[in-house]
């Protein structure tokens, strides 16, 4: 965890806002007056926000089955893990969930039924994967997808613990065969009950344990897709589509652009890479990780991996990494482009 070392400070958030504060103030009684407002002003808006998102209701809706049972061959099995980004909270309809908006677009696009299962628990965090993981290998999955990371820091989880956690469940699937997709932490700055200065303190926290969860997983084999603040302007523009109900969850719409951002990373991680792409832009290429990291932090849609130059997947700055810039809707830069998981309908469900 040395790389990771690098992207996540030591210093602990509140401290860094304290001293900000601090070097605001001139003379020691206006150092002391600063900090206190400081907190207290972050306090209560973490209070206030609470108080604004309301507590889950109902469990989402069960997506478990087998999606485009009408294809021939074996069923692929994925399994997704992770939080209520994952179970789908916020939606009605199982058909609406990024599990069912996943396997129903992978078997479409392969031709394959797709078996899914899914463990991902709402309020879960990364300390809650080791049990989801457990499982979920007794399955005996080809491929695991992970949203994780949102309620660590909420709830204020060091960034080197909840990494560990999530790379000891990358390590365990990949020691299995299972190919392993993971979406890294949303941007909480972009949420609207969160009001600055605890936003900007929130975007920055996001970003920096969505940076180092993309170090551990690709140097522990596993893939990563930056979500960030993927539909910060659609949320801007469109709040009472893009959002739940709550005004913290992402909607049925919201949802499916998050699945189809992660579409494309889950067909190249089963080998299947040879889907549309965007034109390339300046952002893909070639990366140290801990720069293709903070790169992808920086750029929602971006999937990372592990690399090879000149047959080496190190070099002076660490391991290699590829980025690529899989755009707002993952295959393409118009939703037209992602027919399959734009689309409500989960055929062949059973």
């Amino acid at each position: 965890m040395g790389v990771a070392g690098s992207v996540v400070p030591d210093r602990p958030r509140w401290q860094r806002a304290l001293r900000v504060a601090r070097l605001a103030a001139v003379g020691t009684g206006a150092t002391v007056a600063a900090a206190a407002a400081t907190t207290g002003v972050l306090l209560g808006q973490a209070r206030q926000a609470r108080r604004t998102i309301p507590m889950a209701e109902a469990p989402p809706p069960r997506c478990d089955g087998i999606y485009g049972p009408k294809f021939p061959g074996p069923p692929i099995t994925m399994v997704i893990l992770g939080d209520s980004s994952a179970a789908g909270y916020g939606v009605h309809r199982r058909r609406e969930t990024p599990g069912a908006l996943l396997a129903t677009g992978l078997s479409r696009r392969l031709r394959r039924p797709v078996r899914l299962h899914r463990f991902a628990v709402v309020g879960a965090i990364s300390a809650g994967l080791k049990f989801q993981v457990e499982a979920a290998l007794e399955c005996d999955p080809d491929v695991a997808v992970i949203l994780i990371g949102g309620n660590d820091v909420t709830n204020r989880t060091p960034p080197a613990l909840a990494v560990r956690y999530l790379v000891e469940g990358v390590r365990a699937l990949r020691a299995a065969g299972a190919e392993v997709v993971v979406g890294t932490c949303p941007d909480l700055g972009a949420i609207r009950p969160i009001q600055p200065p605890l936003r900007w303190l929130a975007r920055r926290w996001s970003r920096q344990l969505a940076a180092a969860q993309t170090v551990a997983v690709v140097s522990a084999g596993g893939w990563t897709v930056s979500l960030g603040d993927l539909l910060g302007p659609r949320f801007t523009a469109e709040p009472g589509r893009m959002f739940a109900w709550d005004r913290f969850h992402p909607s049925a719409d919201g949802y499916a652009a998050a699945a189809a951002a992660l579409l494309p990373t889950v067909l190249s991680a089963l080998g299947h890479g040879g889907e549309r792409r965007p034109t390339p832009t300046r952002l893909e290429g070639v990366r140290s990780l801990p720069k293709a990291a903070q790169e992808a932090a920086r750029h929602p849609g971006t999937e990372v991996s592990g690399t090879q130059v000149r047959g080496s997947e190190s070099g002076p700055a660490g391991r290699w990494a590829q980025l690529r810039r899989r755009g707002l809707f993952g295959v393409g830069s118009t939703p037209q482009a992602a027919p399959t998981v734009e689309s409500p309908a989960v055929e062949g469900f059973s």
